[in-house]
C-alpha cells in the first residue's frame, strides 16, 4: 500500500457562505408573509452621530432615563408546555433560561407538573410611534399569546410580525399611536469604554436600570446564534432582560440585550447585546417581507492561520481563505477560485471568515459588490452579484474515481482511489473527486494536522488530485522543507491545511 500524509483541522472555521449567507426561513408566529400583504416600511427614529465622549454626564442619569425608560416594555408570553417546573420560582419562567442554559431549570427537584399553559417573561423596546417593538426571538418563540405592558401600566395584546432565529431578533407590534420611542444609534460607532445603560425587567421584579461600559465589540464564535456580532458589556444583565435596551449616554439604542456568560445563572459582568445596526436590518426585512433574505456567495471559507499565510505568501494573518466554490454560484460566476484570500468586501476590510460571513449576510440580494482578493501573490478586484441562499443548501461538489508506498512528504497516510466502495464506506458524495485517506499513523505530522480516514485529498501544493497515484507523485515532488499544503474534503466541505513533517515526533 502506498502511504502518504496530509493535514486537516476539524475545528476550521469554514462556512458555506451559505454561512454568512443563510436564508433565515419565513417562519413567522401567528401569520406568514403568504397570508398577508407586505407591511409598509417601519418609521424608526435614527440618530447616528457619534456619542459625545468628552461631555460625560456627572451626578445622575435620571433626566436621560426619564426620556428612555417609557419606551422599554415588559413582554409576557403564554406558551404550551409539557415539562415540570418548580412552583415557587416564577422568575425562572423567562425563556432566557431555556434558550441559553437548557432545560435544567424545568427539571429541578421537588417540581410539580405545571398546567399545559406557561407564562414567560422578557423585555422589548418601542422603536416607532405606531407600535413596532424590537425584542429577542427566544422571548416570543412558540408563544400562543404575547402581552406587552408599558411603563404607564397600559397593557396590549401584541402581534408577532416576524422572527429571525438566526440572529435572535423578533419584531412585535401593538395597536397604538404616539408612543414613546428610543432612537437607534449607529452601533458601528460604539467604542470599547463607552458608558452604557441596560434597561429591562429582570426576574420579574419590575423595570430596572444597570450601568456599565462596553467591554468588547464584534464578539462572535460564542455558539449562541448563527450570526453573532455582539456588543459585550459589564452592565448587569439577568433573565428577564432578554429583548431589553442597551443605550448610550445620549439615550440612543445601541443594542438589544440577549445573553449572559454565567456559571451561576446570574449576571457576572459578561453580557451580550445584538448591535442596533444588525437588529435594524433584520427588523426592516421582517416588517416589509415577513422574513429575512440574506446574501449568498456560494463558497466555503476559513480563517488564515500563520501556516496558511506562509504557504499563500501573505504578509499578515488577515482575510478569509476560500477553500471551495459552488459551481455556477455567484462567486464562481464572478471568477473567484479556491485558494483566493479575500481582503476586502464592498470596500470594507475582511479581518477573518466571520467578518466576511456577516458582511455578505447583510448584503441585499441582487447587489453587485467589489471584492479584493490575493491570488498567487497578486491582488485582484472582482465584482460579484450576490444572490439569495436557495431554500435548500447547495451541495459543494466534485467524482469518482489500488493502494500503493512513498517516502516523500505526508508520510504515514494510506490513500486509495475514490471508488464506489469508498464512496459508500465514508459516505462521500458522488460529485467529490480526489484520493480518499484510508488510514493515518497517529504519530505522524498528518495526524497532528488533523487528517483522518475518510478525508478526501483534492489538491497537494495547489495541484489537483484525481487518484491515489497522483497524490503520491505530488508528495514525491515536494521540497526539502517538508511542508505540504493540502486541500481536503471533509464533512460536506473543503478546507486547506498545512502538514509540517519537520514537527513530527
Amino acid at each position: 500500500m502506498k502511504k502518504m500524509f496530509f493535514t486537516s483541522n476539524p475545528r476550521i472555521a469554514g462556512f458555506l457562505l451559505a454561512a454568512g449567507l443563510v436564508l433565515a426561513g419565513s417562519a413567522v408566529a401567528f401569520e406568514t408573509a403568504k397570508d398577508k400583504p407586505a407591511h409598509p416600511s417601519v418609521n424608526v427614529p435614527m440618530d447616528e452621530t457619534a456619542v459625545a465622549r468628552d461631555t460625560l454626564p456627572h451626578g445622575s442619569y435620571a433626566p436621560l432615563l426619564k426620556k428612555v425608560t417609557p419606551a422599554v416594555v415588559k413582554i409576557v408570553t403564554t406558551t404550551k408546555i409539557t415539562e415540570s417546573q418548580p412552583q415557587d420560582m416564577p422568575q425562572l419562567n423567562d425563556p432566557f433560561w431555556r434558550h441559553f442554559f437548557g432545560d435544567q431549570f424545568g427539571n429541578m427537584p421537588h417540581g410539580q407538573q405545571q398546567p399545559e399553559i406557561q407564562h414567560g417573561l422578557g423585555s422589548g423596546v418601542i422603536v416607532s410611534k405606531d407600535g413596532y417593538i424590537l425584542t429577542n426571538n427566544h422571548v416570543v418563540d412558540g408563544a400562543k399569546e404575547v402581552k406587552v405592558t408599558l411603563q404607564d401600566g397600559r397593557e396590549f395584546t401584541a402581534k408577532v410580525i416576524g422572527r429571525d432565529p438566526k440572529s435572535d431578533v423578533a419584531v412585535v407590534k401593538i395597536d397604538a399611536n404616539d408612543l414613546p420611542t428610543v432612537p437607534l444609534a449607529d452601533s458601528g460607532k460604539v467604542e470599547v469604554g463607552d458608558v452604557v445603560l441596560a434597561i429591562g425587567n429582570p426576574f420579574g421584579v419590575g423595570q430596572t436600570v444597570t450601568s456599565g461600559i462596553v467591554s468588547a465589540k464584534d464578539r462572535g464564535n460564542m455558539g449562541i446564534e448563527d450570526y453573532e456580532d455582539f456588543i459585550q458589556t459589564d452592565a448587569a444583565i439577568n433573565p428577564g432582560n432578554s429583548g431589553g435596551a442597551l443605550v448610550d449616554i445620549d439615550g440612543r439604542l445601541i443594542g438589544i440585550n440577549t445573553a449572559i456568560l454565567s456559571r451561576s445563572g446570574g449576571s457576572q459582568g459578561v453580557g451580550f447585546a445584538i448591535p442596533s445596526n444588525l437588529a435594524r436590518n433584520v427588523m426592516e426585512s421582517l416588517v416589509k417581507y415577513g422574513k429575512v433574505s440574506r446574501g449568498y456567495l456560494g463558497v466555503m471559507i476559513q480563517n488564515v492561520t500563520p501556516d496558511l499565510a506562509q504557504e499563500f505568501k501573505l504578509k499578515e494573518n488577515h482575510g478569509a481563505l476560500i477553500s471551495d466554490v459552488v459551481p455556477n454560484g455567484p462567486a464562481d460566476k464572478a471568477g473567484l477560485k479556491n485558494g483566493d484570500v479575500v481582503l476586502s468586501y464592498d470596500n470594507h476590510p475582511v479581518t477573518d471568515s466571520r467578518r466576511l460571513q456577516l458582511d455578505v449576510a447583510e448584503t441585499k440580494p441582487g447587489s453587485t459588490v467589489p471584492m479584493d482578493v490575493i491570488r498567487d501573490g497578486n491582488t485582484k478586484t472582482l465584482n460579484v452579484t450576490v444572490k439569495s441562499l436557495p431554500a435548500k443548501g447547495e451541495e459543494l461538489a466534485q467524482n469518482d474515481s489500488g493502494n500503493t508506498e512513498d517516502n516523500g512528504t505526508l508520510n504515514g497516510v494510506g490513500v486509495s482511489d475514490l471508488n464506489q466502495e469508498a464512496h459508500d464506506q465514508f459516505k462521500i458524495p458522488e460529485t467529490v473527486k480526489g484520493a480518499v485517506i484510508t488510514q493515518v499513523d497517529p504519530n505522524s505530522a498528518a495526524a497532528q494536522a488533523g487528517l483522518k480516514a475518510g478525508d478526501v485529498i483534492q489538491e497537494i501544493n495547489r495541484h489537483p488530485v484525481s487518484n491515489a497515484d497522483e497524490a503520491i507523485k505530488l508528495t514525491e515532488k515536494s521540497d526539502t522543507a517538508k511542508r505540504t499544503l493540502v486541500r481536503v474534503w471533509e464533512n460536506g466541505g473543503s478546507h486547506y491545511v498545512v502538514v509540517d513533517e519537520s514537527t513530527a515526533g
